[in-house]
C-alpha cells in the first residue's frame, strides 16, 4: 500500500491562534500530494526487539509526550474529518504542522479493552480484556502487564493521568498500581452513575485525585466542569514538569455520553450540545499548547490525539459521526475502530502530511519506547514502532496487518494496507433502527447474523461492496494471517482457545 504524504505550504505563518468559543485561527492553503511506499515482508510486523532503541537525538533529553485521548469521538468528528456545525481549529493546527492518520485503529471497539491495549501494547484480548468494566467489577490490569507509563519512567519520565482511566477500579488496580506518578480523574465511564437513562442500578460516580476519592458523587453540575477541571490539572502537571521528560495521558470523559459542557461553550455550536462539546474539547487542546509553548518545553515535545473507539450512533444528536464508515462502536467495521489521530512533533513530524498507512493504538506504546531509548516490555505485545511514520519516511511500512477482535476473544476481520477480510459472525448492527434523541439512545441489534466478506478499503472504506468472488488469492492470503492469529490469541467463533493469552489482574 502506498503512503500518501500531503504537504501544506503556509506561505510561512503558522495558525498560533488561541481558540475561543467565537473566533477561529487562521488556515493554511490547499495542500499538494506526494506519493511514495514500499511492502514490507510480514515478519517486520512480528518484531517485538528493540535492540536498536535510540533518542531522537542522542545524548540530549528525550521528548516529552502528551497523548490526548477523546471518548467515543467519532472519525468524522473533526474540521478535518467534515465536522460540520462546529469548528475544531486547535485541533485543526494539530494537523497543519502535524501528521494525521487515515488508516488508524483502536485497539478495539470499546472503552476498557480499547484502554487496555492501549497501554500496554498488546491487542485486548490477549491480555484477558472485553468489554467494559463496570464498577462492581474485580477486574483489571494485571500487575505483570508494564504499561507505558512504566516503560517510560525507565528513561526519567514523570508520568500523570488525568481524566478517564477504566482498566482496573479496585485497590491495587489503579493509575498509580501502574506507573503514574499522579492521578486526577473518574475510575470508569462518566455514564456509569444513577442518572444513566436505562438503569438505576449504579452506585454514585467518585471523581479521583491520587488515591483519595475528592467528591464521592459527582453531580451534572460537576460533570460540565470536567473537562475544565482536566484541562486545568493538565497545564498544571505541564507548568510543574516542564523541565521534563514527562508523560500526560490527558484521557478526556467526553464526548462519550451523557454529554455535559460549561457555560464558556454552551450554545454556541450550530449542531446543538455535541458540537458545544466538541468546541470545549478543542480548547482544551489549545490551552494544552499554550501551556506548553509558555513553559518552553513545546520544542521538544510529541503530541497525540486519538480517540478509544467510533460514535454510540445509536444516541443520535449526542453522539458523533462516523464520517461515512459503517456502523459504530461495539462493531470492527470501520465506524467502530478506524479513528481519528494526529501527531504533532515540532521539527520531526513533517508539517501538513497525511499519512494513509495502516497503524494503531498499539503501535504507540513501541513507539514512545524507541524514541525513549527504552527496551520493549519483557512479555510478547503485538504493537510495532510507527516512529518511521511519526518522521514521515516516505517508503516506512512498520505494520502490515491488523486483526479485529471483539465480545470476549472473536475474531470478527482481519486486514492489510488494502483488502479486509470479515468473517462470518454475530454481533451488534446500528442499521435497522432510527436513532435516538436528546440523551436517550435508539434501539440496536445484537446478535445480527453478518456473512463472509472481503471489502478493498481503498475503493469502499464503507464495507458496501462484496469482492470475495473477484479476489480468492486474497482471501486466502487474509485467511493465512488469521489462521496464524487463531493458533496465538485462539478465536470463539471457531472454539480456539489461543496458546499465549494472558490473564487480566483482579482484586480479592
Amino acid at each position: 500500500m502506498k503512503c500518501h504524504v500531503r504537504l501544506v505550504k503556509t506561505n510561512g505563518s503558522r495558525p498560533h491562534e488561541t481558540a475561543s468559543p467565537d473566533k477561529d485561527p487562521p488556515y493554511p492553503n490547499e495542500p499538494i500530494e506526494i506519493q511514495a511506499g514500499r511492502r514490507h515482508g510480514a515478519a517486520d510486523l512480528r518484531r517485538n526487539s528493540c535492540a536498536d532503541a535510540h533518542p531522537k537525538h542522542p545524548g540530549q533529553q528525550p521528548p516529552n509526550i502528551v497523548l490526548i485521548h477523546l471518548d467515543d469521538m467519532g472519525y468524522g468528528d473533526l474540521t478535518a474529518t467534515g465536522a460540520t456545525g462546529y469548528r475544531t481549529p486547535n485541533i485543526d493546527r494539530l494537523c497543519a504542522e502535524g501528521m494525521r492518520f487515515t488508516n488508524y485503529y483502536s485497539a478495539q471497539a470499546v472503552s476498557s479493552a480499547s484502554r487496555a491495549g492501549l497501554l500496554t501494547g498488546c491487542y485486548p484480548n490477549r491480555i484477558g480484556f472485553a468489554g467494559a468494566l463496570g464498577p462492581k467489577s474485580k477486574t483489571g490490569l494485571n500487575p505483570d502487564e508494564e504499561t507505558m507509563a512504566e516503560n517510560l519512567k525507565k528513561a526519567g519520565y514523570a508520568t500523570a493521568i488525568v481524566g478517564k482511566w477504566h482498566v482496573g477500579c479496585r485497590p491495587g488496580l489503579m493509575p498509580l498500581d501502574h506507573g503514574f506518578d499522579e492521578y486526577f480523574g473518574l475510575p470508569y465511564s462518566n455514564d456509569m452513575w444513577p442518572h444513566h437513562p436505562q438503569t438505576s442500578s449504579y452506585p454514585p460516580l467518585p471523581l479521583y485525585e491520587g488515591r483519595k476519592v475528592v467528591n464521592p458523587s459527582v453531580s451534572a453540575a460537576d460533570q460540565a466542569q470536567l473537562t475544565t477541571r482536566y484541562t486545568e490539572h493538565a497545564v498544571d502537571f505541564i507548568t510543574r514538569r516542564s523541565e521534563g521528560p514527562f508523560f500526560l495521558y490527558l484521557a478526556h470523559s467526553m464526548p462519550h455520553v451523557p454529554l455535559f459542557v460549561s457555560d464558556k461553550f454552551k450554545g454556541k455550536s450550530e449542531q446543538g450540545l455535541y458540537g458545544d462539546v466538541m468546541m470545549e474539547i478543542d480548547w482544551s487542546v489549545g490551552e494544552v499548547l499554550k501551556a506548553l509553548e509558555k513553559s518552553g518545553a513545546a520544542s521538544n515535545t510529541i503530541v497525540v490525539l486519538t480517540s478509544d473507539n467510533g460514535p454510540w450512533i445509536n444516541y443520535g444528536d449526542h453522539a458523533g459521526s462516523t464520517g461515512g464508515l459503517r456502523e459504530g462502536k461495539g462493531t470492527t467495521f470501520e465506524g467502530g475502530q478506524r479513528v481519528p489521530c494526529i501527531v504533532w512533533w515540532p521539527g520531526t513530524t513533517p508539517a501538513g502530511t497525511i499519512c494513509n498507512q495502516l497503524a494503531s493504538s498499539i503501535d504507540l506504546l513501541p513507539t514512545f519506547a524507541e524514541i525513549a531509548g527504552t527496551p520493549l516490555p519483557a512479555k510478547q505485545i503485538d504493537g510495532v514502532s510507527i516512529r518511521s511514520l511519526f518522521e514521515g519516511v516516505p517508503d516506512a511500512t512498520p505494520r502490515t496487518s491488523f486483526l479485529f477482535y471483539y465480545r470476549k476473544n472473536s475474531l470478527e476481520a482481519v486486514r492489510d494496507g488494502r483488502y479486509k477480510l470479515v468473517f462470518a459472525h454475530p454481533g451488534r448492527s446500528y442499521e435497522a433502527f432510527p436513532p435516538g434523541n436528546g440523551g436517550r439512545p435508539g434501539k440496536v441489534a445484537e446478535g445480527h447474523e453478518f456473512p463472509l466478506a472481503l471489502y478493498d478499503m481503498r475503493r469502499d472504506p464503507g464495507e458496501r461492496y462484496d469482492v470475495q468472488n473477484q479476489h480468492p488469492e486474497v482471501v486466502e492470503e487474509l485467511m493465512r494471517i488469521a489462521d496464524a492469529a487463531r493458533e496465538d490469541l485462539g478465536d470463539d467463533l471457531r472454539g480456539m482457545p489461543g496458546r499465549n493469552r494472558r490473564p487480566a489482574g483482579r482484586a480479592e
